[in-house]
């Protein structure tokens, strides 16, 4: 993902980075540790692979996201946040109880 030339601020650059339907609830689950493409995959209802992955990969390129890849067969590959993922993840938090708080009013 290319991020635009200018920004009003930089509120914009962390939207940007994590736009879209599917980034919040890949940084949400991964809040509970590392966690596989089969069980991000299983665990986000409607998500393809192709766009999971494609996700996934803008995620590490802002290092939002690590991955750490395991030897041997069959191969292993597991996904986590960065310190910068889990700063971000306290906004997320805030919005999950925003959508709560909404949700049961």
């Amino acid at each position: 993902m290319k991020l635009r030339d200018k920004y009003t601020c930089p509120l914009e650059i962390t939207h940007d980075i994590i736009k879209g339907k599917w980034k919040p609830i890949i940084l949400w689950i991964l809040k509970d540790g590392d966690k596989s493409l089969s069980y991000l995959e299983k665990n986000i209802q409607g998500i393809t692979q192709k766009m999971l992955l494609e996700h996934l990969k803008e995620l590490q390129e802002y290092e939002i996201i690590g991955k750490r890849n395991y030897e041997g067969y069959p191969l292993k590959v597991d996904y986590f946040l960065t310190g910068r993922g889990t700063k971000l993840l306290q906004a997320l938090t805030i919005m999950q109880s925003v959508g709560d708080e909404i949700l049961h009013s």
